[in-house]
C-alpha cells in the first residue's frame, strides 16, 4: 500500500472512531492539496479520495484541467480575490471562503450556464483575529441572505480557521461557538448542511464537536512544500 493510501486510511479510521463515540455520522474528508503536484493528488484519488481543497486559484485551475478525467470535486478554501471570481465560478465545485458581500454578484454571474449552482460556505473569523480572512459572526445572516437569493449559488454552511492554540480546550470552545452559529444558520436555511472546521492537528476534536467536514493536508500529503 502506498504511503498516502495508508495515511488516508488512518484519517478515515480516526473519523469513524470519533463518529462511533459521539453517535453521529462520519465527517466528510476534504484533502488539502495546495502546493502538491498532480501526481500526489492522483495517488490519493486512486485510493478513493474524491474531494480536494486548494488555496491558490491559478495553481488549482491547472490541476483541475489536467486531472479532469478523474472526475474529482474541487473546493476553493483560500482567500478569494475579486479578480479571481470568474476562474473560480467556471472551474470549482465549491467556494468555502466567501467572506464579503461584493463577491456574491460576480460569482453568481460567472456561474451562469455551468449546469449546477456553485456550492458556497461562508467563512467566519471566530476569534476576531486581525488580518485573517473571514467575516465577523454578526455578518453571517446578511451574507447568507445574499447567497440564498442568487440563483447560481447554493448556500451550504460555514467554514472557519480558529486561532491556533496549544490548549485543546480553547480550540474546543471555539468549535462549539461555530457549531452554535451553524445551528442558527440552519434554522433559517435548512439546506445548509456543512460545517467545515478542523485540520490535521485537531480534526478529531472538531469532528467530536460537530464538524461535518474536516480539511486535512499534512496528515495525508506530508509537510507542505
Amino acid at each position: 500500500m502506498r504511503p498516502q493510501s495508508q495515511a488516508l486510511q488512518q484519517v478515515l479510521q480516526t473519523l469513524e472512531n470519533v463518529a462511533a463515540a459521539c453517535e453521529r455520522p462520519v465527517a466528510r474528508l476534504l484533502a488539502v492539496s495546495k502546493t502538491k503536484p498532480p501526481e500526489a493528488i492522483r495517488a490519493l484519488a486512486e485510493a478513493g479520495q474524491r474531494a480536494f481543497g486548494e488555496n491558490y486559484v491559478q495553481e488549482a485551475v491547472e490541476k483541475i484541467r489536467l486531472l479532469k478525467p478523474l472526475g474529482l470535486e474541487w473546493h476553493l478554501i483560500g482567500h478569494l480575490q475579486s479578480n479571481k471570481c470568474r476562474d473560480v465560478a467556471e472551474h470549482f465545485d465549491w467556494v468555502e471562503s466567501l467572506d464579503r458581500a461584493r463577491l456574491v454578484e460576480p460569482l453568481n454571474r460567472f456561474r451562469e450556464g455551468h449546469g449546477r449552482p456553485l456550492d458556497v460556505l461562508i467563512q467566519v473569523n471566530p476569534d476576531g483575529e486581525a488580518g485573517k480572512s473571514g467575516c465577523d459572526p454578526a455578518q453571517i445572516d446578511a451574507l447568507a441572505a445574499l447567497v440564498a437569493q442568487s440563483p447560481n449559488l447554493r448556500l451550504r454552511g460555514l467554514m472557519a480557521i480558529p486561532e491556533p492554540s496549544e490548549d485543546r480546550e480553547v480550540r474546543r470552545q471555539t468549535f462549539r461557538r461555530l457549531r452554535g452559529w451553524f445551528d442558527q444558520l440552519r434554522a433559517s436555511y435548512p439546506q445548509a448542511d456543512t460545517l467545515s472546521m478542523g485540520m490535521s492537528d485537531d480534526y478529531d476534536l472538531a469532528a467530536s464537536e460537530g464538524a461535518t467536514e474536516v480539511r486535512i493536508g499534512s496528515a495525508l500529503f506530508g509537510a507542505r512544500d
